[in-house]
């Protein structure tokens, strides 16, 4: 099954990628006001399954169907402040607010190029916190306390967490309404979910009762080979309606637009993987995980 779906008679469904009927989105019509955010931690262990790459994508597509839009880089490599063009030295970033929470965070949001589009970058210094929070009393709500003081402004914010499930990423599921799996349409991808479930459970019985897992999304796809076809069939068979119905393909335009520090969206706008992200920002609002 290709990403254009086939169909043999007219009274058939067309099936999308993940074998379900296809359905189409329509375009979320426009909000009369703004916020409270719903926050979206967007989480996996395992590195190089295209988290980063849907944190700035998604959020440069809702922020282009008129949502405001807050990104918070949690991840110490940074990439995800490169991946909007923003520099990160000698700047107020996330951690300056995790170790002083009386400061204003709006102090450290920097506005994108992108309409509509804000962030709290991050840099190398991230990598020190969990050292500084371990002993801080309630030290699993501390990004929850930094993102009720600005939630009214936005509609959206979506936390880009590191590939680790240590305490950054249960900061990030504490503070989350919803939770968001990138998974590459690879067989090693697959290992690690259960864990992430297993975490995603607990932070939600312990921590977070509000949590609620908002979705899989497969990344990474090739149609053209039987292994991504096949893992994306075991994806859909052990998740069901939790897949996301949108499937990212594999293309090399995402570096090409990281190193323009750029989403895809802004820099090809008419490529296949641009119309997915837009897609899965239309999906979000269909399922009510985005007003």
């Amino acid at each position: 099954m290709t990403e254009k779906a086939k169909t043999s008679t007219k009274d058939e469904p067309v099936l999308g990628p993940t074998g379900r009927p296809y359905q189409g989105f329509p375009t979320p019509p426009k909000l009369d006001r703004h916020g409270p955010a719903r926050i979206i931690a967007l989480c996996n262990q395992k590195g190089g399954v295209g988290k980063t790459t849907t944190s700035i994508n998604l959020a440069a597509s809702l922020a282009e169907y008129g949502r405001k839009v807050l990104a918070i880089d949690f991840d110490p490599q940074g990439a995800l402040s490169a991946g909007l063009g923003v520099q990160t030295h000698d700047v107020p970033t996330i951690y300056d607010l995790l170790l002083d929470t009386k400061r204003d965070p709006r102090e450290a949001i920097v506005r994108t190029a992108t309409e509509g589009l804000d962030l709290i970058p991050a840099n190398i210094d991230l990598s020190a916190a969990e050292v500084h929070l371990v002993n801080e009393v309630a030290r699993e709500s501390i990004l929850s306390h930094v993102l009720r003081r600005v939630a009214a402004d936005y509609d959206v914010i979506l936390v880009d967490c590191q590939p680790s499930l240590g305490l950054l990423t249960v900061n990030a599921l504490t503070a989350a309404h919803g939770v968001l799996i990138p998974l590459e349409c690879e067989f090693f991808a697959l290992r690690g979910v259960a864990l992430l479930i297993e975490t995603i459970e607990k932070v939600k019985d312990r921590l977070n009762p509000a949590l609620d897992l908002d979705g899989l999304l497969a990344t990474m796809y090739d149609p053209r080979t039987l292994h991504s076809r096949e893992v994306l069939e075991r994806i859909v068979e052990t998740f069901g309606e939790k897949v996301f119905e949108t499937v990212i393909g594999r293309t090399v335009k995402f570096p090409d637009a990281s190193v323009a520090g750029q989403p895809i969206t802004e820099y090809a706008p008419e490529h296949p993987a641009a119309q997915a992200y837009l897609r899965l920002a239309r999906e979000l609002v269909a399922r009510g995980a985005v007003a």
